[in-house]
């Protein structure tokens, strides 16, 4: 038989067993914690910054880029036409033709102020001048139909704040609607007719047109 102090030892060993067992068991049933359990903000301060970073579907305008000035036009709808002849006289095209339907909307191309609505019957018919927000381009608008209402001179616009709508006025042919857009380098004493034209396909699409 097993003597007082035996048993007293017997008992000591058992319940360390059981205190094992239950230790045991409780660390088998709890769930290891999964990637889909763990919210992307924690995984990313625990796990630093990822490999690749997925783009949105849409990317914004780079920020150099002109907003393209006929609503609802792509970028990859536009084509180069700076520089083609025009007319007779050996006249060059100084500016870029975006075809649109009558009415579409026209929107400023850049931030600025409109500096001149002017009506040429035998050129842009009904145009816009604006002039950039530090003064040294100018952008002009032409063959409109009609100005967005209220539309004056002296008003500061946004880029892609409507404007006006296209039109055939002036020399575009009836029935050739279509935005004929320039952009002109303004010097110091230059007035709001003057300056030098530059070709803005590359302004509005980041690169220069098929070769």
């Amino acid at each position: 038989m097993l003597s007082r102090f035996g048993w007293v030892m017997v008992s000591l060993m058992l319940v360390v067993v059981a205190l094992f067992a239950a230790t045991t068991r409780v660390i088998s049933v709890a769930p290891a914690p999964t990637e889909a359990a763990t919210p992307a903000s924690e995984r990313l301060m625990t796990f630093g910054t990822p490999d690749r970073v997925d783009q949105p579907a849409t990317l914004a305008a780079k920020p150099d880029l002109l907003t393209v000035p006929v609503a609802d036009v792509s970028r990859s709808a536009l084509k180069p036409n700076f520089g083609d002849p025009r007319g007779e006289g050996g006249r060059t095209h100084e500016g870029l033709d975006i075809m649109a339907p009558q009415g579409a909307p026209v929107v400023a191309a850049a931030p600025g102020t409109i500096e001149k609505l002017y009506f040429s019957e035998g050129g842009g018919g009904i145009t816009i001048y604006e002039r950039s927000s530090d003064g040294k381009t100018t952008y002009y608008y032409a063959h409109l139909d009609r100005y967005a209402p209220g539309l004056h001179e002296g008003q500061k616009v946004k880029a892609g704040e409507w404007i006006a709508s296209v039109g055939d006025s002036g020399n575009a042919g009836v029935g050739n609607y279509h935005l004929h857009f320039a952009v002109s380098r303004m010097g110091p004493k230059d007035g709001w007719w003057q300056g030098t034209p530059v070709d803005p396909y590359p302004l509005l699409v980041g690169t220069t047109g098929p070769s």
